[in-house]
This record gives structure tokens, C-alpha cells and sequence, in this order.
């Protein structure tokens, strides 16, 4: 599941603003402000959160679950 932390940190590895990111996943720039504020559980309409993951896929971006080796991340694909 998406956390708050890897939309921001898969913004700041493509140096996008979060109107950026609100048009490439064609959802609303307080959507977006919403979801990035704060650390605790990331809610919000699964769609949304899918077309926001896919956005940052289609960018090259890979999202890391947390596992043995550390926690959650991104990192870009190969």
C-alpha cells in the first residue's frame, strides 16, 4: 500500500511539484496536498490512490514495501 512519505519522496526524485503530479494522475492539487500532509495511515479513494501510483509508475518510478532488508521506499526502475 501506498505511504504518505513515497509520494513524496517519488516527487522528489522526478523534481515534480505536486500540480505536477495532480495532472499526470488527474486528480485534484488539494487531493494530492491532502495525501501528502501529515505521517500517519494514507486514506483516500482506492482509485485515486491507484492512478497516483501509476503516474509515478509510468515515470519510472518502482515503490518498495517494507521486508527484511528495510522499510518502505522508491527507487527508479532499471
Amino acid at each position: 500500500m501506498l505511504q504518505r512519505g513515497q509520494i513524496r519522496a517519488a516527487r522528489a526524485l522526478l523534481n515534480w511539484r505536486q500540480g505536477h503530479l495532480a495532472e499526470r494522475a488527474a486528480v485534484g492539487l488539494a487531493t494530492i496536498q491532502r495525501l501528502e500532509k501529515g505521517d500517519g495511515p494514507l486514506t483516500g479513494n482506492i482509485s485515486t490512490l491507484r492512478r497516483i501510483q501509476e503516474a509515478f509508475e509510468k515515470a519510472g518510478i518502482v515503490f518498495m514495501d517494507k521486508d527484511a532488508q528495510g522499510g518502505v521506499g522508491v527507487r527508479f526502475a532499471k
